[in-house]
């Protein structure tokens, strides 16, 4: 190997790359241009997803647990933090419509003086 082909080690290339990476993130930090929100409001708190389970049959889930536990909050099922509880999220469907904790009784006048399309838009 020539000498030309060899100028700078692998140990000085991988030094000169986290430089970089920590010089641009500093750099950006510095300008303002990475936003910190202090605002909890419109932060998803998990994506999740839901398993259709026919009975008998089986399926695979993690034995870990998600450190997440349900709560019913005002009707509507919140999904909360093991470590923060007060930080709830409303659980929605796609079109952001909330997910009752119970089947509504069909003869709950509250639900049936509702408009059509106004439930659960509070």
């Amino acid at each position: 190997m020539s000498d030309n082909e060899n100028r700078y080690s692998v140990r000085s290339l991988i030094v000169t790359a986290l430089v970089a990476v920590v010089g641009t993130v500093l750099a950006l930090e510095a300008s303002g241009r990475i936003d910190h929100s202090d605002n909890k409001d419109h932060v998803p708190v998990g994506d999740f997803q839901a398993i259709h389970v026919k009975p008998g049959e089986e399926f695979r889930m993690s034995r870990k647990s998600s450190e997440l536990h349900a709560v019913c909050d005002n009707g509507y099922l919140a999904i909360a933090a093991d470590v923060d509880p007060s930080f709830r999220g409303i659980l929605v469907d796609y079109k952001n419509r909330g997910i009752r904790c119970q089947r509504p009784s069909p003869t709950d006048k509250d639900l049936a003086s509702e408009p059509a399309g106004e439930a659960g838009n509070e």
